[in-house]
């Protein structure tokens, strides 16, 4: 398969161009766009791939099957114009900020969402061990350290575009934002694209694979960090979230449990920066008289293992775990998130959330 890049920053340079490379019998990069022109050349040279500034330049060019989007802000402009033209198209989340935004999308059927902890080994080993089991409540807690903490080891090249290069997609993201949003003030801006839908998603997207989406949402606090917790009906059972910002801590950390009338499976992920760390899922269940805990650490890359899906849905037509319905149902359970949050205030797509 032939691969473009949108985006040359963190995602690029320490997960997907590396893994990109280490399958050759699967990909070849053709081409990559940054804003910045210094970073794309870099990074074509690199890579030996043609190399761009402008992604519609990239676009019309052509010469390749697939677009792998990371870059930031919203994605829907970009992915839309990919699947007009006939590529298939991964794109990290979000997949956009409104829903506006996913239901113009046309081609969905070439579309995956980038949610690589779906694929990791140990969630896909707990979905098959919950075995469609009703979940009586599942739990989760983020915690969060720096960007710069967590990447310390990595020596990643910033990017650094124009303000002119940078100004027509700060304008589409405050549009995206409007529509979602309505006239919401900065701090709830942020938190819903920051926090919601640049990092508690991927719990969401966990919630969908264990259970389905949220039914509801019913109580949301927001502390200084900042902290956010959100609690709701999830199928027959519950849930509870709680992300913390906390700049000091050692490491990040995030721990799914989810518990069932036989038992409980437990996920703790590292760092999603660090390729092939595992993520260790225990199972505890019950053996006649005997609690029994099984312990399963698998270090088969989560980021890998989705790139393996793409492939297969580009050349075989394998339905990814998560396309346009599954992002457009987490956007939508983001937006009852920051309507909890806002309160009758909240104007755009949320407040009929």
């Amino acid at each position: 398969m032939k691969i473009a890049v949108a985006g040359l920053g963190v995602a690029a340079q320490v997960m997907y161009l590396p893994l990109l490379a280490r399958r050759p019998e699967l990909f070849r990069v053709t081409a990559v766009c940054d804003l910045d022109p210094a970073q794309a050349e870099a990074v074509g040279r690199q890579s030996g791939a043609r190399w761009f500034a402008d992604p519609a330049a990239m676009l019309d060019h052509g010469g390749f099957d697939a677009l792998i989007v990371l870059t930031a802000g919203t994605h829907g402009a970009l992915v839309a114009a990919a699947l007009e033209r006939g590529h298939a198209v991964l794109c990290e989340k979000p997949l956009a900020y409104s829903q506006a935004e996913v239901r113009a999308l046309k081609n969905e059927s070439r579309l995956m969402v980038g949610y690589m902890k779906q694929y990791d080994p140990a969630v896909r080993r707990a979905v098959a061990l919950l075995g469609g089991r009703p979940v009586r409540h599942l739990d989760v807690t983020v915690l969060h350290p720096t960007g710069e903490a967590q990447l310390a080891f990595a020596r990643v090249r910033p990017s650094r575009p124009s303000a002119a290069a940078l100004e027509p997609w700060i304008s589409a993201d405050e549009a995206a934002l409007e529509t979602a949003l309505g006239a919401a003030p900065p701090p709830i801006r942020s938190l819903y694209s920051g926090v919601v839908l640049g990092s508690l998603c991927h719990d969401l997207a966990l919630l969908r694979a264990f259970s389905g989406p949220p039914a509801t949402v019913e109580h949301t606090a927001v502390w200084d960090g900042p902290s956010l917790e959100v609690s709701g009906a999830l199928g027959a059972g519950r849930y509870g979230l709680r992300w913390h910002y906390l700049p000091g801590h050692p490491a990040y950390r995030e721990t799914v449990a989810v518990h069932h009338e036989e038992g409980t499976l437990e996920l703790v992920f590292p760092s999603p920066y660090l390729l092939n760390a595992p993520t260790v899922l225990t199972a505890t269940s019950l053996d006649g008289t005997t609690e029994v805990r099984a312990v399963h650490r698998d270090v088969s890359e989560a980021f890998e293992r989705q790139l393996e899906a793409f492939h297969a849905l580009v050349t075989e037509g394998t339905a990814p775990l998560t396309g346009l319905a599954g992002g457009l149902a987490d956007i939508v359970t983001a937006q009852k998130i920051i309507k909890s949050v806002a309160g009758p205030s909240i104007g755009g797509e949320a407040r009929d959330a």
